[in-house]
């Protein structure tokens, strides 16, 4: 039978453990309420590109890049986007899972976060390269994942790039999702939703009329690779 001064200590203990979990909640959630934020305000300024970019499509007539090659390979480079550390649910393990069911033998992948590339590691599947982002996602950090995936897919080491990354719904629901990437062609439009991407479906047609300097065929060649960017950058958001 323990002891009343054992009991009281027992009862000390629990009450600081109570405070130490009180205040990382607190924590938590103002890191949660800034991640949302970050990415709401992200979200005029892809609809505004997404308008220029349709636009400017429909004005470049028969225009070909690089990143919009469409070829028949099943070769493929996945960015998997997973966090650092754990104590965020069935986050990563739903994310993991839905990586794991990939072709192991025609799938490399471009991890963005320790989690991921400990998986990768572990589970002996093709890790071409690994990247680190902060709480706070900073375009610099999504531009060198973006890069690389763009060089890997126009040097032909593979055919596409896709994203699988956690599509966050709400605070106690967040869903793994897979996106294409490249070729540009089979990006869809970003929508509403609190990481910038909606359901899907084709570009939206503006409903302004732009004019282009010094012509619709070279602006889209330079806006393509910086789309390709901003969209990583979103996913990461």
């Amino acid at each position: 039978m323990p002891s009343t001064r054992d009991i009281r200590r027992r009862i000390k203990s629990v009450k600081n453990t109570a405070q130490i979990t009180k205040a990382m909640q607190m924590v938590a959630s103002s890191k949660m309420r800034k991640a949302q934020l970050a990415a709401l305000a992200g979200r005029p300024y892809a609809t505004l590109m997404n308008d220029v970019l349709s636009a400017v499509t429909e004005g470049a007539g028969e225009f070909t890049h690089p990143l919009m090659e469409v070829r028949g390979g099943k070769k493929r480079a996945v960015i998997l986007v997973s966090t650092d550390k754990g104590l965020c649910g069935a986050l990563n393990s739903n994310l993991l899972r839905e990586a794991g069911k990939l072709d192991k033998d025609t799938t490399v992948y471009i991890c963005a976060g320790k989690k991921g590339a400990q998986f990768i590691s572990r589970t002996k599947r093709n890790l071409a390269a690994e990247f680190t982002y902060k709480d706070n996602p900073m375009f610099s950090e999504a531009r060198a994942i973006s890069r690389f995936a763009q060089e890997m897919f126009l040097s032909g080491e593979v055919d596409r790039v896709d994203v699988l990354y956690t599509n966050f719904i709400n605070t106690l629901t967040q869903k793994p999702d897979l996106r294409p990437l490249l070729p540009i062609g089979q990006i869809h439009a970003l929508e509403a939703g609190v990481d910038g991407h909606g359901d899907g479906g084709q570009l939206k047609k503006s409903e302004l009329e732009y004019l282009f300097e010094p012509d619709p065929t070279a602006v889209l060649g330079n806006l393509l690779p910086h789309y390709v960017n901003f969209q990583v950058y979103q996913f990461l958001l």
